[in-house]
């Protein structure tokens, strides 16, 4: 059976069908807004992957080349290579709001894969993943607590507008994508051009009120084209064994959870479980993994009551304390911008790299080509925690840390015309405790200042947490990464002193409400002026100058007719002067020349190769010329590089001339003098004006 469904949103028609393709699947749906088309399928294997006690969900998207009508641009002409960066981000934004609402202890093999068929390359196809994927889940056998949806939510002149354009969201300065069920909100993702918190706030709930239709229309189609869901079996403890756990491990807790340390309460924490296990003996022989999960719950139930009850953290800060601060500046020699940024036991040292224009990153997508002057990178190597891991490439929780920190720092960057470096920034993360991706925000703020780049204003991110039973609520402030995993929502902010510029948040709790999220909000701007004065301390304003190991970049500006000559047969010319000067020189058809230099004397000398190369014929100048070509009333002389003159057979000597080749022919090199440049360009030039002066007199 086929069923389609049309919903209106804000004015727009977003189309779901169910039954038509993709009918082996455990569960798949077309979604269509204009001529952007998703397909999104579900499977779900018979098999419990043995030996797991998490969740073996994988998500995949992928934009086709053909969508847009393009054919890939690597050498194997295919689609299926490593993801780039937008569709690995996708494919987290869709992963995010799923991953909790699948049942505790379905270790089944389920996968989701939403695949990008078409585009108008202008309706974003992200949102209608999200809901093709809620919509593939909620028709299959799998179990699952949706239906979801998700919006991208604008403002353009203080408007709100729901899923805008691509050519819309250049001129909205808000740009999130809120998630969420019927509950309440589960995801948000976005920033602003410094919103201010109240505007953000009202945006998020705008956007859980325009995906009600979506929720409902699911509603109604898991009535009509649902299958029963799989039964989830819970291994179930015995209650004096369990009994027995919790007596044993309450007291073990107790220390466990006010250790301030992290690798301390981590070797206290691994103690007390093996203390438990060796307690209980052959009486949990096969359970071993239940007992954990028992401790577990416990260090949970026992971290919220210490905040709510008692209002306590673990590491004693007060609910609105920040960790200590410490921002160093200039802290590698070579390094065009260094800065390193610690806040409790999490600790970024960021880099920055300034290139030329060729070091653009180049992005390829459905929508065609881009290139990037401005890139962040952050890695996150095993050492940071603790461990010994093999080392890999970036992972996808490392693609999206690097995107975030890029989006909060995009709105301080200067214009290429002002500063027409390419930079690239890049965060090594030493330590980690908590929020890592708002370190690097901070740490990257101050390796561009120190790397002399002009940026608007420093930038500094916090992450804020909650802890909730329903009739006790918590905000906490600058939270570490126990704070995360026990609470119910990751909320990271970051922005300047004028407002926000980036925010990612994940909940796990329902019903938030808005005076909860403004309490969240408000704390976290309080923290982020706080942490801006610390960071001030270090650093207050960019350098003047970039780094001295910095390229140089000049740009000049030459007449569109004199291209051609600097480039010459070829290209000759132009890769000659760069062969003798060392520099890299670009030109554009409207005469925008740019010369990146490793240093100064070089590009002075690349300058200087341009100008005597372009330079323009002066009244009353002597140049040594040479003739290119004769006619009956006059020789034409080239004075400099695609520059000649007319010697009128009038001007060739002091005495009558009856034939001009009787003084000059192809070829011969003759001292002139220039009388007159016309409006025109045209060149009046004498030789026997010249007669009776040396070599020596050309300059």
């Amino acid at each position: 059976m086929i069923k389609s469904y049309a919903i209106n949103i804000d004015g727009k028609t977003v189309n779901i069908e169910v039954g038509r393709i993709a009918k082996q699947a455990s569960g798949s749906a077309v979604v269509t807004l204009g001529e952007t088309v998703v397909l999104v399928t579900a499977v779900s294997t018979d098999q419990v992957r043995e030996g797991i006690d998490f969740l073996p969900l994988t998500v995949e998207y992928q934009e086709m080349s053909y969508a847009g009508g393009r054919i890939p641009g690597n050498y194997f002409r295919r689609d299926m290579g490593r993801p780039s960066e937008k569709e690995t981000l996708t494919a987290r934004l869709i992963d995010r709001p799923l991953r909790p609402l699948f049942p505790d202890n379905y270790f089944y093999e389920t996968q989701v894969i939403a695949t990008v068929l078409s585009t108008d390359k202008e309706n974003e196809a992200d949102v209608l993943a999200i809901l093709g994927a809620s919509v593939a889940l909620e028709v299959s056998d799998i179990p699952f607590s949706g239906p979801i949806a998700a919006v991208r939510v604008g403002r353009i002149d203080g408007t709100f507008v729901t899923n805008p354009t691509r050519s819309e969201q250049e001129k909205s300065d808000i740009n999130i994508i809120v998630a969420g069920n019927r509950a309440g909100i589960v995801m948000v993702e976005g920033g602003g051009r410094f919103a201010l918190e109240a505007d953000l706030i009202k945006a998020i709930f705008y956007g859980h009120e325009a995906i009600q239709p979506m929720l409902a229309i699911q509603e109604e189609l898991r009535q009509e084209m649902g299958r029963p869901k799989r039964e989830v079996k819970v291994p179930v403890m015995d209650s004096g064994l369990q009994d027995k756990v919790l007596e044993l491990s309450t007291p073990l807790l107790r220390e466990v959870i006010v250790t301030p340390d992290k690798m301390l309460r981590q070797q206290k924490r691994s103690e007390a479980k093996k203390a438990v296990l060796e307690a209980l003996g052959e009486s949990c022989e096969g359970m071993e993994s239940q007992v954990n999960d028992v401790i577990h719950d416990l260090e949970r139930k026992m971290v919220r009551q210490m905040i709510l009850e008692e209002g306590k953290r673990i590491d004693g800060r007060a609910f609105t304390d920040i960790r200590p601060i410490e921002c160093v500046v200039g802290i590698l020699p070579r390094v065009h911008g260094s800065a390193l940024f610690t806040r409790g036991e999490t600790q970024a040292m960021v880099l920055t790299t300034l290139g030329t224009e060729k070091d653009e990153q180049r992005m390829e997508s459905i929508y065609g080509e881009q290139y990037r002057s401005f890139i962040f990178h952050y890695n996150f190597p095993p050492y940071s925690v603790g461990e010994a891991k093999r080392l890999t490439g970036p992972g996808r929780r490392d693609i999206g840390h690097g995107a975030l920190a890029r989006r909060a720092l995009m709105p301080v960057m200067p214009d290429k015309e002002q500063f027409e470096y390419c930079v690239r920034v890049v965060s090594e993360i030493l330590e980690s405790n908590g929020s890592s991706s708002m370190a690097s925000v901070c740490g990257g703020s101050l390796s561009l200042m120190d790397a002399g780049v002009p940026i608007k204003e420093a930038v500094a991110g916090v992450a804020m947490g909650l802890v909730s039973d329903g009739e006790g609520v918590a905000v906490l402030t600058d939270i570490i990464g126990d704070e995360d995993h026990y609470g119910d929502m990751d909320f990271k902010v970051a922005g300047t002193r004028h407002g926000i510029t980036a925010l990612q948040m994940d909940i796990k709790m329902e019903d938030i409400t808005g005076e909860v999220m403004q309490r969240a909000l408000e704390q976290a701007r309080e923290a982020r002026l706080i942490i801006l004065e610390k960071m001030n301390e270090a650093i207050s304003k960019p350098r003047p100058h970039v780094s001295q190991y910095a390229p140089v970049i000049t740009t000049l500006y030459i007449k569109p007719e004199k291209v051609r000559i600097l480039i010459g047969p070829g290209g000759r010319t132009i890769r000659e002067i760069c062969r003798e000067t060392g520099s890299t020189i670009d030109v554009d058809e409207e005469g925008k020349v740019s010369i990146a230099s490793p240093d100064k004397e070089t590009s002075e000398a690349a300058v200087k190769r341009i100008n005597d190369l372009l330079q323009e014929a002066e009244v009353g100048k002597l140049y040594m010329g040479k003739v290119v070509k004769v006619m009956d009333f006059g020789a034409f002389v080239e004075i400099l590089p695609g520059t000649d003159g007319l010697v009128h057979i009038s001007q060739l000597d002091q005495k009558r001339v009856n034939k001009v080749t009787d003084v000059l022919k192809e070829g011969d090199e003759v001292l002139v003098k220039v009388l007159e440049v016309a409006d025109d360009g045209k060149i009046r030039l004498s030789r026997k004006a010249a007669l009776g002066e040396s070599l020596d007199d050309v300059s």
